[in-house]
């Protein structure tokens, strides 16, 4: 069954950076675009990024050059390189994929950006 594991998460200063990465098993990784997610506490969930099966990848405004999606084919992995983070990044993190019509989560992982 499709599986995605996020890690990487954690508590951050303000201006710092965090690697989040989200291991996918359960479907041919490759050929499916990903994305990251995320959720405030009180707040709708949000898409951050998404990166295509060819590597095209689209970002949230709010992080446009600090945010990098990438991934790993030979790995099943998609990162997510955050840099600049602001205490209003602190959220859940979550992992996403669609495949055959069927939208997959991970559990998430907590970012906290605070002094």
């Amino acid at each position: 069954q499709v599986q995605l594991v996020e890690s990487g998460g954690g508590l951050v200063q303000p201006g710092g950076s965090l690697r989040l990465s989200c291991a996918a098993s359960g479907f041919a990784f490759r050929i499916y675009p990903m994305a990251w997610y995320r959720q405030a506490p009180g707040k709708q969930r949000d898409l951050v990024a998404t990166i295509t099966r060819s590597g095209t990848t689209n970002y949230a405004d709010s992080v446009k050059g600090r945010f990098t999606i990438s991934r790993d084919n030979a790995k099943n992995t998609v990162y997510l390189q955050m840099s600049s983070l602001k205490p209003e990044d602190t959220a859940v993190y979550y992992c996403n994929t669609q495949v055959v019509g069927i939208y997959y989560w991970g559990q998430g992982t907590q970012v906290t950006v605070s002094s």
